[in-house]
């Protein structure tokens, strides 16, 4: 791949479950299936809006497989490989390599609030990430509370030949950003943003190729991204203008549930379950979020109809 290819709108596809809690791995090839429709750039597996914080290492494998068999090339997909063993992250990233995937994601190692990697550590696992000899996007994400200061990220990219993407969700990260690309020049291959595209267009404005959203409305999403690229600033504006509601209430009150919840009402799915201890969305807040996304008439609500 080269850095042309690191642009537009990567979703994280949601993991379909039934209700008694087990994977629905014909869901999960739906999900793929509508999210390809969806005129997708590429999809992210196995990510936080993925709940991979509630998924085996047994399941993870079945599922990195079955996902990479199943889009069989139609569009790249990223496997998030996040871990804080170093020999465990690299074991995923040959996994991923193996069943074809074209980019690896992952956090900074941490476990938990006290065990997070020294920028030291975090380098050293990169760097061995990237022996495997596939891209590596980092997600720089609040989640993982492992400081990732632009210097840092820039003698990553310099001297760690596979890594090329970057995930930037933090705080402020519009400003980072543009510090990243910078600093970084060249070596920063695929600047992205994330957050549900909650800072979209300050990230754009920042420099940003892509978007890694959740899958729930990546059809409406992907023309405000390209059209910005195509330097067609008013319709990118007016087309964000037009998602932002459903996008803050996904960011500030759904989470990640959003997207199955969207699904299911579209027929893409049978259930929104979550395993414990995610509880259910509010009735309340299930009905808003249908009721700010009617009038966008997204894929997701007809897809499955």
């Amino acid at each position: 791949m080269t850095a042309t290819a690191y642009t537009g709108i990567w979703p994280v596809a949601p993991t379909p479950f039934h209700e008694d809690g087990i994977l629905d791995l014909e869901g999960m090839k739906r999900v793929l299936d509508c999210q390809i429709d969806m005129g997708v750039d590429g999809i992210c597996i196995l990510a936080n809006f993925s709940e991979q914080f509630l998924i085996s290492d047994a399941e993870r494998e079945t599922l990195t497989r079955l996902c990479l068999d199943h889009v069989a090339g139609r569009v790249p997909v990223i496997v998030t490989i996040s871990h804080y063993a170093t020999r465990i992250a690299v074991e995923r990233a040959r996994l991923a390599k193996d069943c074809g995937a074209a980019i690896v994601m992952m956090m900074p190692p941490y476990h938990g609030a006290l065990m997070k990697g020294t920028a030291q550590q975090t380098y050293e696992q990169f760097a061995a990430v990237g022996e495997v000899g596939i891209p590596i996007m980092v997600q720089d994400a609040p989640l993982s509370g492992v400081e990732l200061p632009v210097p840092l990220l820039v003698k990553m990219a310099r001297e760690i030949e596979m890594l090329k993407l970057f995930k930037i969700e933090c705080p402020q990260a519009a400003a980072k950003l543009r510090a990243l690309i910078a600093e970084g020049g060249d070596a920063i291959e695929g600047p992205f943003d994330g957050e549900e595209a909650i800072t979209l267009l300050a990230d754009l404005d920042a420099g940003c190729t892509g978007t890694m959203t959740s899958g729930m409305i990546p059809d409406l999403i992907g023309p405000v991204v390209r059209n910005f690229l195509a330097g067609n600033r008013q319709a990118a504006i007016e087309g964000y203008a037009r998602v932002l509601p459903a996008v803050n209430h996904e960011n500030r009150q759904c989470g990640f549930r959003s997207c199955k919840a969207a699904m299911v009402e579209g027929g893409v799915i049978k259930s929104d379950f979550s395993r414990h201890p995610i509880a259910p969305l509010h009735p309340d807040t299930r009905a808003m979020l249908i009721e700010l996304l009617r009038p966008l008439d997204p894929m997701v609500l007809s897809w499955g109809r």
